[in-house]
């Protein structure tokens, strides 16, 4: 816990039990198979036993409707979810266990530091540490095996208790994981303060030579040993020494609703509010499968992750695993709607570009989001199509000639939204024949250099702005008849939303296209999509820079009708 505290967070902020589940449902059904309630301190919730009795339900739950109390008589057969964890700072834990182990919780992970109780007090800023060791016995006692005992190991503080925590190992089937210092807001991390890997399991070879390594698991983040005779093990975790993030499969929700594809990252993409907003479930793949798309390669290292802006850990929440399996990424595909092909699959990198492949055998899936890596900083390309990348060439900074018709004029110069006395009037389109009509728009939007490199570094604190603006143009593509009065309702087959950044001007170039087969045309569609999620974006970014301009929202082509086609060139 930071000296000063952390800003408690208003409850209408939090996410709602049945939204924790709604969210859970929908990562299990696309291959998470571990998920771990972390903190924070999980057990000060009310409803945190509910959320672990219902956490199986939402396994088998296929739909994202708020789950019910349900008895396990109406619940199908469980697939996927294989483990339902906890960690926790123990002291509410000797009282809660019972009631969670009953309601299917069945892994333990109990943050101590200090086997010291004065010195527990100071770290933690509050008194509790027999609560804690009665937590951890009471869970021994309930059958738990191993009980897994994080201590996160610091130079001037506690380093000095090594060989007391692997003794506890001895007698009781404890898993003590020594954890690297790391770098988060408020714990003034310090690289002196920090003992690695090396230097800890040094320490234990002198008392205990015999010390020997255990087989990794795949996608495991310890290191494990055990000392002969010896009941538990020990592990360490070294992030800051010998990372492993080419093999993580980690992804972390936050109490109120971001995610964050790594711990170390301080990018976060809210689903809490697009849960609320009433996002589709394809929706929220495409939100969840483009920041999966765009997770690094690994974290920035030590020292440059000091310098970052981060949460304090004891602010980063629910934990998402996909146990036994290769790193994760979110392969989104659109055919006819949105889809997604699963979340088994392997990240191949190639040249300058990342490149997601289907696993078992399917045919590779086009990128949703690809990163162009240049001057030392990504350049961020978004589609909601995956053919966007079939040409990869940016929307052309260059002056557009006029606009040229490639089809016949109207035979007439009237307005046709207006009747014969000049009242606006909604255009009869009854008798028209249905054809094929596509139509594309674009936007440009002017950031400014403080507000460019921002998105393009996705370090704006209203999450990624570029996921929330194509997520809005589509949204908007389909509401436009109830935003533009007198535009017909039309079923659009297909809509596309891309954002690519230009360097040179500093800005957000915008490609809508809009396809359906109907009597009347789908420009207005295309025109909205873009202007919003233009509006979107200054929206993202108007807490930076005023200094905003939205230009160029026009009309590139439309195909289809009886006035023949039209094109930009």
């Amino acid at each position: 816990m930071p000296e000063e505290g952390v800003p408690l967070t208003p409850k209408a902020d939090l996410l709602t039990t049945e939204e924790i589940l709604t969210l859970a449902r929908l990562f299990v059904k696309e291959g998470v198979d571990k998920i771990r309630l972390t903190g924070g301190e999980p057990l000060i919730r009310p409803d945190v036993v509910n959320i672990v009795a219902h956490l199986l339900a939402s396994a088998r739950t296929s739909s994202l409707i708020p789950l019910p109390v349900v008895s396990p008589a109406q619940l199908r057969q469980l697939e996927g979810l294989r483990t339902i964890g906890i960690t926790t700072n123990g002291i509410n834990l000797a009282r809660l266990l019972p009631q969670l182990q009953k309601a299917g919780l069945s892994a333990i992970n109990i943050s101590l530091d200090t086997l010291v109780p004065a010195k527990f007090e100071f770290i933690v800023r509050r008194k509790g540490f027999h609560k804690v060791m009665e937590g951890i016995h009471k869970a021994i006692e309930l059958g738990y095996s191993p009980v897994k005992v994080n201590c996160v190991v610091m130079r001037g503080l506690n380093e000095d208790e090594l060989l007391d925590f692997v003794a506890l190992t001895k007698g009781l089937p404890l898993d003590v994981r020594f954890i690297e210092y790391m770098p988060f807001d408020g714990n003034k991390w310090n690289f002196k303060k920090m003992v690695s890997y090396k230097e800890m399991l040094d320490t234990l070879r002198q008392r205990w030579p015999e010390l020997e390594k255990l087989p990794e698991e795949e996608s495991s983040t310890a290191k494990a040993f055990k000392i002969p005779g010896f009941q538990g093990q020990v592990s360490f975790i070294t992030s800051m020494s010998e990372h492993f993030c080419g093999t993580c499969n980690r992804l972390r929700i936050t109490a109120d609703g971001n995610l964050k594809v790594c711990l170390f990252g301080n990018s976060e993409v809210s689903l809490r509010d697009h849960l609320r907003a009433g996002a589709s479930e394809e929706e929220l793949l495409s939100i969840i499968g483009t920041a999966v798309g765009r997770k690094k390669r690994q974290h920035a290292g030590m020292f440059n992750i000091s310098q970052m802006k981060n949460r304090p850990m004891i602010l980063i929440e629910l934990f998402l695993t996909l146990q036994d399996s290769p790193p994760a990424v979110l392969s989104i595909s659109f055919r006819d709607s949105l889809h997604v092909q699963g979340l088994r699959h392997r990240v191949s990198r190639s040249h300058q570009m990342v490149t997601l492949w289907e696993g078992g055998g399917v045919p590779q899936t086009p990128l949703l989001a690809q990163w162009w890596l240049g001057a030392g900083l990504p350049q961020r390309h978004y589609s909601s199509h995956p053919d966007s990348d079939a040409n990869p060439k940016c929307l052309s900074p260059e002056p557009q000639a006029p606009a040229t018709p490639s089809g016949p004029l109207p035979a007439s110069g009237q307005l046709t939204h207006v009747d014969t006395e000049g009242r606006a009037a909604m255009v009869d389109v009854g008798g028209k024949p249905d054809t094929e009509r596509v139509a594309v728009a674009s936007a440009v939007v002017l950031l400014g250099p403080v507000a460019f490199r921002l998105v393009q570094e996705n370090q704006l604190k209203k999450g990624d702005a570029l996921v929330v603006a194509q997520l809005a143009g589509v949204q908007a593509a389909k509401l436009t008849s109830q935003l533009i009065p007198l535009c017909h309702h039309v079923a659009l087959s297909h809509v596309q939303v891309r954002l690519e950044l230009d360097s040179a001007r500093q800005a957000v170039v915008i490609e809508a296209s809009c396809r359906a087969r109907g009597p009347t045309g789908v420009e207005m569609e295309a025109l909205t999509s873009a202007a919003v999620a233009a509006l979107t974006l200054y929206d993202m970014c108007k807490a930076v820079s005023r200094d905003i301009v939205l230009e160029e929202i026009k009309l590139i082509s439309k195909t289809g009708g009886q006035r023949g086609d039209f094109r930009r060139t």
